[in-house]
């Protein structure tokens, strides 16, 4: 099969979709990768990296969109990469259509291509690929938050997340007990900071009281127990997932207003809409704003401040979905992997995830693959 790995384009994207063992191992397989000239630059990886292992470097994103029966990227598509998608190829990227323009899936749906997003695929341990990219973000928000509790340069509560002898750490509030905020809360307890998880699945909860020895405040989420969290918090993190739909907005303006002044919100959730309603868009240049006396940093893709890491971390957790459709093509792979199946947003023309059709307005159908074989 022919594989394409554009560089991103998206503003401050430095992550790449496979990393050069990646590439061998396709290349090994018998396949052919194209890669665009610089698309490892910003994850310190050269084009001679990867022409070591066999890749054919092109010098635009257009061909590598020609070339390539399969597009595998990592951020959602922008208008310009929509347009230069070809009939009946094959994506694969964090999509989060849910949050994105009609336009987009129209397009996906128009030219017949097969889009799988990341986001979305399953396995028996939950969401393999996210999860790569969600333990970055988990450990991040918490260096982040340390960094912007600091007086200075946004006017932060200027305390210690760990405290000192003699004086109380901060309190940490996150909301979601999923891979970012079980990771986040390794990280806030692990520097000595006062953590506390709300959650609605008590299962999850009982995961951290049992993963952290007790160490951990739990916390049943209900409006109630959220706005006093809220309220309690020198750090909120936003770690909020619900798969493939818009992230509700668990924490209304009124409870930020209720926060002490320079505190920080850290919303990992930015990326399916945020679950606090005054967060909104941010990048990695320009991260955060004042918000009713609250620091808020809102940058969709943070594992790209870690791009090396993130990259790799991606080719891991992608290659063999990649390599699976690659070596047995669309079909047998779709129905040879259930989980992988449930990645699929778009085929053959029409919208088969359900809650993106709901969204949009369009028509649902059930995804139907028979065999090539």
């Amino acid at each position: 099969m022919r594989i394409g790995i554009p560089k991103e384009n998206i503003f401050e994207e430095k992550r790449v979709a496979l990393a050069p063992a990646g590439v061998d191992a396709l290349v090994r397989a018998g396949h052919t990768v194209y890669m665009q000239s610089g698309a490892g630059e910003g994850s310190n990886l050269t084009d001679e990296d990867y022409t070591r292992t066999g890749a054919t470097i092109v010098y635009s994103a257009e061909e590598v969109y020609l070339r390539s029966e399969m597009i595998v990227k990592v951020t959602p598509l922008t208008d310009q990469e929509t347009e230069l998608l070809q009939d009946n190829q094959i994506l694969f990227s964090f999509l989060h259509l849910a949050v994105g323009n009609k336009s987009t899936i129209e397009k996906l749906l128009q030219k017949n291509v097969t889009a799988i997003g990341y986001e979305l695929i399953e396995n028996e341990n939950g969401l393999p690929v996210l999860h790569s990219m969600s333990e970055i973000a988990g450990q991040l928000s918490i260096q982040l938050a340390e960094r912007y509790l600091e007086s200075y340069p946004k006017g932060g509560r200027g305390i210690l997340l760990g405290g000192i002898t003699g004086v109380a750490p901060a309190a940490v509030v996150i909301l979601g007990a999923g891979v970012v905020g079980t990771t986040a809360a390794r990280a806030a307890l692990g520097r000595g900071a006062q953590v506390i998880v709300i959650d609605r699945d008590l299962g999850r909860l009982r995961k951290i009281d049992s993963t952290f020895r007790q160490k951990i405040t739990t916390v049943m989420a209900n409006p109630y127990t959220i706005s006093r969290g809220v309220k309690f918090a020198d750090v909120l993190i936003g770690a909020v997932l619900i798969r493939g739909e818009k992230t509700p907005h668990l924490v209304t303006e009124e409870m930020v207003k209720s926060m002490k002044k320079g505190s920080v919100i850290i919303d990992v959730s930015i990326d399916q809409g945020g679950c606090i309603e005054t967060s909104h868009v941010t990048s990695l240049s320009d991260p955060v704003y004042v918000m009713h006396k609250v620091i808020h940093y809102c940058v969709p893709n943070l594992p790209a401040l870690v791009a090396k890491t993130a990259s790799y971390g991606l080719n891991n957790a992608a290659l063999d979905y990649v390599q699976n459709i690659a070596d047995n093509g669309l079909a047998n792979a779709l129905l040879g992997d259930l989980g992988l199946s449930q990645g699929v947003c778009t085929y053959q023309g029409y919208c088969s995830n359900e809650a993106i059709a709901n969204i949009f307005s369009l028509e649902y159908r059930k995804l139907r693959v028979f065999s090539a074989n």
